[in-house]
């Protein structure tokens, strides 16, 4: 399989106008090493605005990996519905598995939270840290699994200050009114299976659920009173990690079929 990489920063259908070589940044000439590709061997170049590049290494130093970029490959591995997943963040590395997992499946945005029974609590600079990690987890996954474009991993918030913001799930701007919202419940008004097909094809979607232990019933009468519909997954108590990808298995589901 051709080795793909996420390369933001390279003006990339530019290059591929021009027959200029091009080094890569610090990150994908790593990856580039890391693999022992030699000069000749072929890349794919991806930016994250959905479109994917076919690439030649030309150099190899120390520490400067040059390509030339070649022609654009038309690609359509997003899910027609864009979805972002509202989670109360599990404990210790249940996280990163959880973007990892979400990206693979085709998630647009990841909106961590901390609610009132979270185990894991961040703010300040380990928020800021912790987030830009994952960000470069979501990247990873990207790269493996094809995508051509990788997740947002929102900002750590509060549950509270998120759903009083509009808890649009796509910067919490309150632009909300154009995204359907399922908040993850014992006492749903309907299962996700049943609830998907009812709503307006490829609208933005927006689950929420919550840390171990459930939301709290405070939060869940808060998401109930901003609108958002109870939905659900069965009879079975699933993981806080294993709900929001089993809701988000059901959307990619929906959009192979």
């Amino acid at each position: 399989m051709t080795p793909r990489l996420y390369v933001q920063d390279l003006p990339l259908a530019q290059l591929a106008l021009t027959d200029t070589a091009v080094a890569l940044p610090d990150g994908p000439a790593r990856h580039v090493q890391v693999l022992r590709l030699q000069p000749g061997d072929a890349l794919a170049l991806f930016d994250g605005r959905g479109d994917e590049w076919q690439a030649t290494v030309v150099g190899m130093g120390r520490k400067e990996v040059t390509v030339q970029v070649g022609a654009l490959q038309p690609t359509d591995r997003e899910l027609r519905t864009p979805v972002t997943l509202a989670v109360g963040m599990p404990a210790n590395d249940r996280m990163d598995a959880l973007v990892e997992k979400a990206t693979e499946l085709g998630v647009a945005a990841i909106q961590p939270l901390v609610c009132a029974r979270s185990v894991l609590r961040l703010d300040g600079e380990r928020a800021a840290k912790k987030v830009a990690h994952w960000q470069s987890v979501a990247v990873a996954a990207s790269e493996q699994s094809g995508r051509t474009r990788v997740p947002v991993i929102h900002p750590v918030a509060t549950l509270k200050a998120w759903l009083s913001s509009g808890g649009a799930g796509a910067g919490g701007d309150g632009s909300d009114a154009t995204h359907s919202r399922g908040v993850l419940s014992f006492e749903p008004q309907a299962q996700v299976a049943q609830w998907l097909p009812q709503l307006p094809a490829a609208s933005p979607l927006v689950f929420l659920s919550g840390p171990e232990g459930g939301l709290s019933p405070e939060e869940l009468q808060q998401a109930l009173q901003a609108g958002w519909t109870p939905v659900g997954l069965g009879p079975r108590v699933l993981r806080a990690d294993t709900a929001p990808l089993m809701a988000l298995s059901l959307v990619a589901g929906l959009s192979l079929g």
